[in-house]
């Protein structure tokens, strides 16, 4: 306990001194010290801040209102002419840190700053050294503005500037200087959405209108990459699932009633999420990538709506409809049917292989000649008992006129019935092969428009 007590009593002697000599260099130096001036012997020399930024975290991207939020910690060296001291009449003392509102600091600001309540850095202790070397170290949250450029959102990249300056000295009275070719990263929070690509710094001197003196300012560039998966997960891949069924449209039997209603649902599905990505994206002529996507599609399936509509018109065609013209039977029914796989009830790819070499007329007239075949069988039963009348008498029937009349009005109904069916089952099929045609294209519009922009994800 004894040996204890030595060592103690040295330790809290030694505080002693070393508070005593702070207190007493404290009380020198603020004699005849003001920090109202230009810490300089002459006023005609530049004084030089060395500056220096690391960025610690980027707390938020308002792309809609074009503003970086951002967590610096902003350090500044100078030499105070005023402020030297011989240390080994301190007892050694170096180094001392006292308020920073005791001496005179630079009014280094953000220039490019959109706070509403233009804070500055937090109000820190300063650091002197025995020759004068002034640096002072203060966290910063600012609120900068950054021109956002969503032409390629979501796999976009932003470059934010953050431009420091003095706001009142010119460059004959203070000049900044970097302390590294770049921000210091090293203590970064990565951010979930935002890569940090790098941060270089450039000195500039500008001479602005107002002034005939320069006004040095470093700028610093901060180079951001989207990180894009959020946005694909939520935004881009429901919307190329939707945009798939836009062509099964074309698919559902016409007979369905729900063809336009499908092509009007996808339709609003899609311009909900183009609502949601101009809720975040401000107000540019710059359309965003997914935007053009969007509307891309969009326009796909509103053609594809009325596409779908005169489809479904020419589906319906009724009994006075007229035939369908012989190019559209040769280009539709025969070359557009084969390659978009339409075929009729009971017939496949084979069959319609082998009668590929028959022309389109020989088809025609074995139809009719079948119809014939089976209205002469209908009235040949008929014609054998008008012979047998004949030969007979001719006063032993005397109504066989109006009912061969009746008979034959009969048949020229069930002849008129079945061109009518064979007319409307014709302009069907040119519907189907119309329906298939479009699905095909449809599907190829959209697969290369997906491809092509997932291709930017890569």
């Amino acid at each position: 306990m004894q040996n204890s007590m030595f060592v103690f009593i040295p330790v809290q002697a030694c505080k002693g001194a070393y508070a005593k000599y702070a207190q007493k260099l404290l009380t020198d130096l603020m004699a005849n010290y003001t920090s109202a001036l230009r810490p300089v012997e002459d006023t005609n020399n530049i004084l030089n801040v060395t500056l220096q930024v690391t960025l610690s975290q980027i707390i938020d991207m308002d792309e809609r209102n074009q503003i970086l939020t951002a967590y610096l910690w902003i350090r500044q060296v100078w030499f105070d002419a005023h402020l030297r001291w011989n240390k080994d009449e301190y007892d050694g003392l170096d180094t001392i840190r006292i308020p920073g509102s005791y001496v005179w600091r630079p009014d280094i600001v953000l220039y490019n700053s959109a706070d509403n309540h233009f804070t500055g850095p937090m109000d820190t202790n300063v650091v002197i050294r025995h020759d004068g070397q002034m640096m002072w170290d203060s966290p910063a949250i600012t609120k900068s503005s950054c021109k956002v450029d969503v032409s390629f959102f979501p796999f976009d990249g932003q470059q934010c500037r953050f431009t420091y300056g003095s706001w009142t000295y010119n460059g004959n009275q203070l000049d900044i200087l970097n302390a590294m070719e770049s921000a210091d990263l090293a203590d970064l929070v990565e951010n979930v959405e935002w890569e940090v690509l790098g941060m270089p710094a450039k000195k500039n001197i500008v001479q602005y209108g107002c002034c005939a003196d320069p006004y040095p300012d470093v700028t610093y560039t901060l180079k951001l990459k989207r990180r894009a998966s959020f946005y694909v997960f939520n935004l881009l891949i429901p919307c190329v699932m939707i945009s798939f069924l836009a062509p099964l449209g074309f698919y559902l039997p016409a007979d369905s009633g729900e063809k336009v209603s499908l092509g009007v649902t996808v339709l609003l599905a899609l311009t909900v999420f183009q609502l949601l990505v101009a809720e975040i994206m401000p107000p540019s002529e710059n359309v965003p990538l997914i935007g053009k996507y969007y509307i891309a599609t969009m326009t796909m399936i509103t053609a594809s709506t009325a596409l779908t509509i005169f489809i479904m018109n020419i589906h319906h065609c009724g009994p006075d409809a007229k035939p369908v013209p012989k190019w559209a039977k040769k280009v539709i029914l025969q070359y557009m049917a084969r390659m978009c796989f339409v075929y009729e009830v009971g017939e496949n790819c084979m069959s319609a292989e082998s009668e590929r070499q028959e022309p389109a007329l020989e088809t025609a007239g074995s139809v009719i000649t079948e119809e014939r075949e089976e209205m002469d069988q209908i009235l040949s039963p008929l014609g054998s008992v008008k012979r047998k009348d004949d030969r007979i008498s001719s006063n032993t029937y005397p109504n066989d006129g109006p009912l061969l009349h009746n008979i034959e009005y009969i048949a020229n109904c069930y002849r008129d019935q079945r061109a009518t069916q064979k007319r409307t089952g014709e302009w069907k099929k040119v519907a189907k092969v119309l329906d298939r045609f479009f699905m095909w294209m449809f599907f190829i519009m959209v697969f290369f428009m997906s491809l092509l922009i997932m291709g930017k994800a890569v």
